[in-house]
């Protein structure tokens, strides 16, 4: 069984998938828009990068700047056309209620017309009051295998502590989805989640030299993905 840690890079066009791809990505995250964070991209995109590489594909599910989940029959309504017309069968969501809690109707809706795929809750988690109780609310449904995290909102950097004490609560309920460390991380972050057994790294403009104007570089993925099997 391979142990290889699992690299997921943020694709906004074909060209950055196959960069991607050829530095070693595992996975990709598809979006558009990074000047609100990363939204819905459209089903011509996600056909377009389908079709350009061979590795899994998750595709972000968010309309607008923020978390709160706005207009759900225009999401379920989305989910389902990039399930039929683009070949979508991964997915990344989350969305929190005013209070910072986690939007359960919401999540469960989306999650209902995704029929069984496979999806992240992204980094609302480190925006929410109780991260904890959100996972134990989260707890169950059906294709939720990850949280993409950073551990606080602010980035790796001030989130560590977190990450590392969530890592040591694997198969605790709530607890039993993978940890995709991203939001501020660095290769120097690396060495303390691999030692506390996280396995799963996620890069956004880490992958990018010249900023998010320019493409993904394979050899910026490549560096990544050297450090992480080494």
């Amino acid at each position: 069984m391979s142990t290889r840690a699992l690299l997921e890079v943020i694709a906004l066009d074909a060209e950055d998938a196959v960069a991607a791809q050829a530095g070693g990505a595992d996975r990709l995250e598809l979006v558009t828009d990074m000047a609100a964070d990363g939204l819905t991209p459209s089903a011509g995109t996600v056909a377009a990068i389908r079709a350009a590489v061979d590795i899994p594909l998750r595709v972000m599910l968010r309309l607008a700047d923020g978390f709160a989940a706005g207009d759900v029959e225009r999401l379920t309504g989305t989910a389902r056309r990039l399930r039929e017309t683009a070949g979508a069968d991964e997915f990344v969501l989350g969305f929190l209620d005013s209070d910072g809690g986690v939007d359960l109707a919401a999540v469960e809706r989306v999650v209902g017309v995704l029929d069984g795929c496979r999806w992240t809750f992204h980094r609302a988690i480190d925006r929410a009051a109780d991260r904890d109780a959100l996972r134990k609310q989260l707890d169950g449904l059906p294709g939720l295998d990850t949280y993409l995290t950073a551990g606080a909102g602010t980035g790796v950097d001030e989130g560590l502590p977190t990450l590392l004490a969530e890592a040591g609560r694997g198969g605790e309920q709530g607890y039993e989805p993978r940890i995709l460390v991203g939001g501020g991380l660095r290769l120097d972050h690396v060495p303390d989640l691999l030692a506390a057994g996280i396995d799963a790294f996620h890069i956004g403009g880490a992958a990018r030299p010249d900023g998010w104007s320019g493409p993904v570089s394979a050899t910026a993925v490549r560096e990544w993905r050297e450090a992480l099997d080494a």
